[in-house]
């Protein structure tokens, strides 16, 4: 079958989100054709380059999310349309959030404007300047005004409208792409958006126009970080921009991506999210518990199996199991909370004195992988590490032996990569505990390669913590430096009880979180999603003569009253509506010809790119 995948700022980009994530996906699954259709967040990604593809990627298209559109003059009809459904949709934004996101008038308010601009871009070519125009601020200046709106939109003043335009106008950007043709997502089989918010939209056409179904995966919610990024303080401070965005554009642009992640949910096929965390962000925003399925990422578990099977690292550099080391892995910004475990390791000190904590920091994330626009003249926490040297210094003075020997502090900063941690396993390998102190977690990938590594670990409770680590480690709560500090004591004092756990979380990783497992579900789901997809066929009468009027005129109409579900009023005609721009020769990928494969251009791609 012809695979479309739909990304945001991740896969080809050398430089994405999720790309190994993808890449695994996309080479597991040889025997489909790909093709790949994805938003750039920054011109520095784009300069990065796309990864190697392999050669079932058959198509490679791309577009920014970046820089100002190009100027196009509208007529008056199509401002008048534009007005009536940027109307809706504005009025849905501006609105206080339903009892229920997903349902109720402002939902399918929402659902409304939406289509409406996406036939409206299709028909004229584009958004973006619209979007950007007068008439779109003083449309939703008129929004924030109506009675009974929220009182954060409210209080919006000029300068947050212009703010909250431009963000939509980048947002829904997709909706004026060229990619909605028979070369483009017409000829898709199934439609898999490897993340929700913008990257879902061309998705959402597709299901609209040509009635493909639309599978999502969210390993992060994309909401949540909407919401993190959103927060003016709390424990997610390295997730947000340097400045903190007014308080009437948080209240619009949280509205909508709410509604946009409740309108993915309500018509996507299946939706599989990386763990229960965040399935229950899923369902809070109006998924329905049926379509959803959790699917764990998969870890590459022939890393670490030289580690895993031996127990420790294979001598030279990396440190055995001495009974005293803690060892901690990871970037280290405010999120990770290393302040707090350092005051726990002051207290493991003061009850083992021969203990030594080794920090072990892990190259930092890309700056083009986070949306544009932040405005950020350096990456939030940036003095974060300097502030953590600093508290280490400060609890733990250089110690020495006797009056001849060197001072040494017995906690360190290293660097992966170093001659001490040359590679990622072997500093899981570099000590007796490894202890992971987030205060903000989605799933918890380092948690799950110490497991790999048949670590004993100590983690707090956030985010899928405790389902990764399913009772092979010990838990405690987060900014809680004495019980952190006791669970590692505990741990350090009985080796028999480390041996034992850590075997159990190598079992348990390599039987929940390995490639192998991850590539077979997805494999299983498109099938499971082929196979339900009906047929496409006109309506006729009895002597095969085409039937006039043979579905209503509100069967086109978004809304979800017209959803269709077993029982409903319309569910009978309206379950499978037939879109009025279907292609007429739209033929699935497993019932046309054989093709010739495409060149590939220098990059691994094909050479056919659209922006």
């Amino acid at each position: 079958m012809r695979v479309a995948l739909l990304m945001e700022g991740g896969y080809p980009y050398a430089n994405g989100e999720a790309r190994v994530w993808c890449d695994r996906l996309v080479r597991g699954l040889d025997q489909h054709e790909f093709e790949v259709y994805a938003l750039s967040r920054s011109a520095r990604q784009d300069a990065g380059g796309w990864a190697e593809l392999p050669a079932q990627v058959r198509r490679v298209r791309t577009a920014p999310l970046w820089g100002a559109p190009p100027a196009r003059r509208a007529g008056r009809r199509q401002r008048r349309r534009f007005a009536e459904h940027f109307g809706e949709l504005a009025a849905a934004i501006a609105a206080p959030g339903a009892p229920e996101p997903g349902t109720g008038h402002q939902a399918d308010r929402f659902t409304t404007g939406l289509h409406g601009l996406a036939e409206l871009a299709l028909d004229h070519g584009g958004l973006p300047a619209a979007l950007r125009s007068e008439d779109a601020v003083r449309l939703l200046e008129r929004a924030c005004h109506l009675p009974g709106a929220a009182r954060g939109a409210q209080q919006a003043r000029v300068a947050d409208l212009l703010t909250v335009t431009e963000a939509l106008e980048r947002a829904l950007r997709p909706l004026s792409l060229d990619w909605y043709g028979p070369g483009g997502l017409a000829g898709a089989d199934l439609c898999h958006a490897t993340s929700g918010g913008a990257a879902a939209l061309p998705g959402l056409l597709a299901k609209r126009l040509f009635g493909t179904p639309l599978l999502v995966t969210e390993y992060g919610v994309r909401l949540r970080e909407h919401y993190l990024e959103g927060c003016p303080a709390g424990p997610a401070e390295s997730l947000r921009p340097a400045a903190v965005r007014p308080a009437p554009v948080r209240t619009l642009l949280t509205a909508f991506q709410g509604r946009l992640a409740a309108e993915v949910y309500a018509r996507a096929a299946l939706i599989t999210p990386g763990n229960t965390h965040a399935r229950r962000w899923q369902e809070r925003c109006g998924a329905d518990p049926e379509r959803l399925r959790t699917v764990y990422p998969g870890m590459d578990a022939a890393r670490f199996a030289e580690v895993g099977e031996s127990g420790d690292g294979d001598g030279g550099a990396v440190s055995r199991d001495d009974g005293r080391t803690l060892v901690w892995v990871g970037r280290i910004e405010p999120a990770k909370d290393v302040v707090a475990l350092l005051h726990a390791f002051a207290e493991v000190r003061r009850r083992q004195p021969d203990a030594r904590l080794r920090l072990i920091e892990t190259r930092r994330a890309d700056a083009s992988a986070e949306p544009a626009g932040s405005g950020a003249a350096h990456a939030p926490g940036e003095d974060y590490p300097a502030r953590c040297r600093a508290l280490a210094a400060h609890l733990f003075p250089d110690e020495a032996a006797d009056a001849h020997t060197v001072g040494d502090n017995p906690v360190s900063f290293e660097r992966l990569g170093e001659p001490g941690v040359p590679s990622l396993p072997e500093a899981y390998a570099a000590g007796a505990v490894v202890v992971l102190s987030s205060v903000v977690e989605g799933f918890p990938v380092g948690l799950v390669e110490a497991m790999l590594c048949g670590r004993a670990t100590v983690s707090t409770d956030v985010g899928a913590v405790c389902e990764a680590i399913g009772g092979t480690g010990l838990v405690v709560p987060p900014r809680n430096p004495r019980a952190l500090a006791d669970a590692c004591l505990a741990l350090l004092r009985d080796p028999a009880r480390r041996a034992r756990l850590g075997a159990a979380a190598r079992a348990r990783a390599l039987e929940l979180f390995t490639i192998e497992q991850n590539v077979a579900a997805f494999r299983g789901i498109y099938l499971e999603l082929m196979s339900h997809c009906p047929v496409r066929r006109e309506e006729v009468g009895e002597g095969g003569a085409p039937l006039p009027f043979a579905l209503p005129a509100e069967a086109h109409i978004p809304g979800r009253w017209t959803a269709g579900r077993d029982g409903d009023r319309f569910g009978h005609w309206c379950a499978a509506p037939v879109p009025s721009r279907a292609p007429q020769d739209h033929t699935p990928a497993w019932a046309a010809p054989p093709r010739e494969p495409l060149g590939v251009g220098p990059q691994g791609g094909t050479a056919e790119e659209g922006a």
